[in-house]
C-alpha cells in the first residue's frame, strides 16, 4: 500500500514475466494502484540489463508516475499525449516490446 498525502493507494495489480533467454532475456513489470477502486497510478516495464544498463535496465516502459503519461525509451522520456485509456497504453506496450522480443 501507498499512502501519499494522507490518502491510501492499494496495489490492485503486481504482475513480473521472466522473458526466457532464448526470447531476449529480461522481465516485464505491470503495476497498477487505485484509490477507491479506481486506477491512479500505473507502471509497465520491459528491464533488460544486458540491453541497456541505465535508468535501472529500463528499456521501454509507460508510466503516470510524475503525474503525466509518458513513455520510456533508452532512458529518454517522451510525452504520451495521445493517451485515450490503461487498456489502450497496454496494447502499445505490448507491440513496443516486438522490438525487443526474439
Amino acid at each position: 500500500m501507498i499512502v501519499a498525502e494522507n490518502k491510501k493507494y492499494t496495489k490492485a495489480v503486481d504482475e513480473r514475466y521472466r522473458v526466457p533467454e532464448k526470447k531476449g532475456g529480461g522481465l516485464i513489470k505491470f503495476e497498477v494502484w487505485e484509490l477507491y477502486g479506481k486506477m491512479v497510478k500505473y507502471s509497465m516495464a520491459y528491464i533488460n540489463k544486458s540491453i541497456f544498463a541505465k535508468d535501472n535496465g529500463r528499456v521501454l516502459g509507460y508510466d503516470n508516475t510524475h503525474n503525466y503519461h509518458h513513455r520510456h525509451y533508452f532512458g529518454e522520456i517522451y510525452v504520451v499525449d495521445d493517451f485515450v485509456n490503461y487498456a489502450e497504453l497496454v496494447k502499445r506496450f505490448r507491440d513496443d516490446l516486438k522490438e525487443f522480443l526474439l
